[in-house]
This record gives structure tokens, C-alpha cells and sequence, in this order.
């Protein structure tokens, strides 16, 4: 059984094909990068695997569940999860709020638009240990607008996990952290249990190396690399691609 398996997908936005035949396996419980310069077509190849985008032929398995047509909603109450490359939260709203919200959405009571949150002790209980988990707990209550960009970085990893995912997908995590987030960020994810799925995407191939178990490189929409880190750093097409040699 694999966690997640993407077959021959497809993506066009009238002539230019920015998805090309792409194929992508990976085992439950594996870190896999997914890496390629600036319009590989990286967080585009999310977005059809998350429900954002549909595709225009192929598929995308879960856990052997076909889920190609699935809604994005339908995919989080089969155990998939996200974040973002440009973070979307409340600022206005605290810490421990915007969590509670990303909860909400996978609750009966989302279709109740007379809930009071502050009485959903439940899902505001399990808000808090999520941001324990990231580091945040402290400061849980804080307005969102009055935190440093990195904690804000855990705060979208901490709704993720929130939503008990089985695979999670990260969109460059790490993008605009400073050396000491970096590093805080890459701990909190070297944490993350094993029966989590982990699938990351990331511009800069020397940030996930460490993380990454096998990797994954597109250009232009297309696979052009695939395997163990030492395997995808020796490989002529890497350099090419990075390094224009």
C-alpha cells in the first residue's frame, strides 16, 4: 500500500502545460522531497493533489483510495493536510483562534452558524496541544499580528496538525525564515511521528537534504529525477537544471 500515488497527471492552462505526465509513489511514513526551480510546476502538482486544482487526465490514489475527483474537504477527513507557500491566516484573530478555525472545518459544527467557539472546549483543548507541539503554547493567546514571521510559519504547521493528518503536505516551510527559524522549523518537523506522511516542497535542494529521504526534481511540469539523496545530487540532470552546467 502506498500512502499517496499520483499516475500519469496533467495540467494545462490553455496552451502552456505546466503538469506533464507526472508519477509519484510514495511509502507510508517517508519524507520526500519534492524540489525544482521557480515555475517547476511544484505548488501546482499540490493543488491537484489536494483538490485545488482538477486535472486534466491521470490520477491521485490515497492510500489506495482513488480520490481524483475528490473534494478538498473530502480529502482532510481522509487524513490530508497542508500548508501553504504564502501563508493565509487571521492576524486580527489569536494564535490558539486560527487553529480552532482549521478545526472547525472538519466538525459537525461547521454547519452551525450560530457556534460560539469559546464554548467548544473540545476543539479548543486540542488547538492547544497542537501548539505545544510546535513550540508556541506560551503564547497561544497572542494576536497573530503581533508575531515574528517563523512563528507563523509553525502556527500553519500547527493547524496541520491539528487536523491528525496521515499525509501532510508542506509548500516551502521554510521560505523567508531566518537561520535560527530554520533551524527551530526543521526540528519540529524531524518530530513529527512516523505514521505521518510527509511530502515537502522546497526551491532551495541544500535546505531539505537533511530532511528528505528520497527526492523528487521537476522542470517544467515534468519528472526529470527521482531517487535517494545521494542518487539526485550525482545526477548530471540536477546540476543541469540547478547550476545550468
Amino acid at each position: 500500500m502506498t500512502a499517496l500515488a499520483v499516475n500519469a497527471l496533467c495540467k494545462s492552462f490553455g496552451g502552456l502545460r505546466v503538469t506533464a505526465d507526472v508519477n509519484l509513489s510514495v511509502e507510508p511514513g517517508e519524507r520526500r522531497l519534492i524540489i525544482g526551480p521557480n515555475g517547476a510546476g511544484k505548488t501546482t502538482l499540490f493543488n491537484l493533489i489536494t483538490g485545488e486544482l482538477t486535472p486534466d487526465s491521470g490520477s491521485i490514489r490515497l492510500f489506495d483510495r482513488d480520490i481524483t475527483r475528490a473534494a478538498c474537504r473530502q480529502r482532510a477527513h481522509l487524513g490530508m493536510a497542508r500548508t501553504y507557500q504564502i501563508i493565509t491566516l487571521f492576524s486580527r484573530d489569536t494564535i490558539v483562534r486560527n487553529v480552532t478555525l482549521a478545526l472547525l472545518g472538519l466538525s459537525k459544527l461547521r454547519w452551525n452558524p450560530f457556534v460560539d467557539l469559546d464554548r467548544e472546549g473540545g476543539l479548543i483543548d486540542r488547538a492547544h496541544d497542537a501548539l505545544t507541539r510546535v513550540g508556541l503554547g506560551h503564547i497561544a493567546h497572542r494576536q497573530l499580528g503581533q508575531t515574528s514571521y517563523g512563528e507563523r510559519r509553525r502556527v500553519e504547521i500547527a493547524m496541520a496538525l491539528a487536523q491528525n493528518p496521515k499525509v501532510l503536505l508542506l509548500d516551502e516551510p521554510f521560505a523567508g525564515l531566518s537561520i535560527d527559524e530554520r533551524r527551530d522549523v526543521q526540528q519540529l518537523l524531524l518530530a513529527i511521528p512516523r505514521d505521518v506522511t510527509i511530502v515537502m516542497i522546497e526551491h532551495n535542494m541544500d535546505v531539505g537534504l537533511e530532511f528528505a529521504e528520497r527526492i523528487t526534481l521537476l522542470h517544467f511540469g515534468e519528472v526529470i529525477v527521482e531517487g535517494t539523496r545521494a542518487e539526485v545530487v550525482a545526477d548530471p540532470r540536477t546540476r543541469e537544471v540547478y547550476l545550468g552546467e
